[in-house]
């Protein structure tokens, strides 16, 4: 998803998957919204989507390669909004979660959730998996589970 908000940008984005047809939505969420939205200003890149490839952080994604997690400057501006949040509502992981090293950003930030004194909701099928699989489920307030092909999430006051 950050990569439709950065190419909406005209931010480089390399091989990074991107939602063309939301682009004008992106824009105008930007518009409307730039100073409730963070993106991510560094990357973690491959040249290409495969277990043990070479990788490297970067802040400007050159056009050979895609973004397949964010980096740790991102991580650390992303954790520092989440200790300070009363509210959390996490869906989607920030990298490709299964293949070290492109989990760091999701652990980390399963982490920060975690230990954060906010209410936390986590959503969808891969962020569930990711909290799950760091054994910090526990320490989240609602975990959305998807059954029968609807999403149950409860809110509260």
């Amino acid at each position: 998803m950050a990569y439709t908000f950065l190419k909406s940008e005209a931010k480089p984005i390399g091989k990074s998957l991107v939602e063309d047809d939301k682009i004008d939505l992106a824009k105008q969420l930007l518009r409307d919204h730039r100073d409730k939205l963070m993106l991510p200003t560094d990357h973690v890149v491959a040249s290409e989507f495969k277990a043990g490839a070479a990788s490297e952080v970067v802040q400007v994604i050159p056009d050979d390669m895609m973004a397949l997690d964010i980096g740790p400057q991102t991580i650390d501006s992303y954790a520092k909004e989440i200790a300070e949040a009363n509210t959390i509502i996490w869906n989607g992981p920030m990298g490709v979660f299964e293949m070290p090293p492109f989990d760091i950003g999701t652990v980390a930030l399963a982490k920060a959730v975690a230990s954060s004194h906010a209410v936390s909701v986590v959503g969808g099928g891969d962020s569930e998996k990711a909290i799950r699989a760091l054994a910090v489920a526990d320490k989240i307030s609602h975990i959305s589970h998807r059954r029968r092909g609807v999403s149950r999430v409860f809110i509260w006051a």
